[in-house]
């Protein structure tokens, strides 16, 4: 089987072309074997590129652990330049489909190839249930959770909850150093006040345009780079009064530009996309 290591602002993945390829029979195993560091390629996990009648391509991501996710901002963006480079579909802007939504991408290539893409991520969703999160707004059932104090390990955190279309925890008032991201990470991940688990973000506020932004990812721990993360981190400084609605967001792996659109309430989010290298995987 073919495949392409890809990454976006660190953010690495194993790419399948299911335009050329089979659809994998055991997808979620065959993510934890090939994204394993020591014994497979290594990556934060497997995205397949499918044919669908709704759009360009489908992308269909699992977890460094086989779980299945619902979208992976720096994933969109890497489909994207695989579709143009390797000429499945050369156009721009491009539609991809997935978890059943449809998000809109324009390339940036002022060499031939992709170098960069804007995705419109769409809307964020706030509603509790449709995070979903058990935690609630002192405001009403319904109304976004901001800053809302909770209790990890027996220290208290102000979160505030967001879906990019997966779920999000956001947390301004924790040093994002080691021990703190890799100890606190985890156990927010499976606090059962998100049924689904959650990603979680731990982020210092340079200025009103500026943060930094460390992330540990359901299912696959700390990754470089969580670009519906890092869209997550732009509502949720908006919502809290930290920050405008145009921000720029250092990652370990890279920068991504963010921008919650007053006008039609979309997030918009502007990275690179990267090619690493070209194999074939034995099964």
């Amino acid at each position: 089987m073919h495949f392409t290591k890809m990454h976006g602002a660190g953010n690495d993945y194993l790419y399948v072309d299911c335009f050329a390829e089979p659809i994998p029979i055991d997808a979620p195993g065959l993510a934890r074997r090939m994204s394993d560091r020591r014994q497979g390629v290594g990556g934060d996990g497997l995205i397949l590129i499918c044919p669908t009648d709704r759009a360009d391509a489908e992308m269909r991501m699992y977890n460094a652990d086989g779980s299945p996710s619902e979208m992976c901002g720096n994933g969109i963006r890497c489909v994207a330049k695989y579709l143009h480079d390797h000429g499945v579909v050369r156009r721009s802007p491009l539609s991809i489909e997935s978890a059943g939504r449809i998000y809109t991408l324009e390339l940036k290539t002022p060499h031939g190839s992709v170098e960069s893409v804007r995705v419109d991520m769409g809307e964020p969703i706030l509603t509790p249930a449709a995070i979903p999160t058990n935690l609630r707004s002192p405001a009403g059932p319904d109304e976004p959770v901001v800053d809302v104090p909770i209790t990890v390990d027996g220290r208290e955190f102000r979160v505030t909850a967001v879906s990019m279309g997966n779920p999000h925890c956001v947390t301004f008032d924790v040093e994002a150093t080691n021990d703190n991201v890799w100890s606190i990470g985890p156990l927010l991940e499976t606090d059962q006040r998100f049924p689904q688990r959650v990603n979680c973000e731990f982020v210092t506020v340079i200025s009103r345009h500026e943060l930094r932004q460390r992330t540990w990812e359901r299912g696959s721990g700390e990754t470089h780079a969580c670009g519906t993360g890092a869209c997550a981190v732009c509502v949720a400084g908006v919502l809290t009064g930290r920050t405008d609605r145009n921000v720029l967001i250092h990652l370990l792996g890279g920068d991504l530009s963010i921008e919650w659109n007053e006008v039609n309430n979309h997030v918009y989010m502007t990275g690179p996309a990267v090619e690493v290298f070209n194999g074939h995987w034995p099964d």
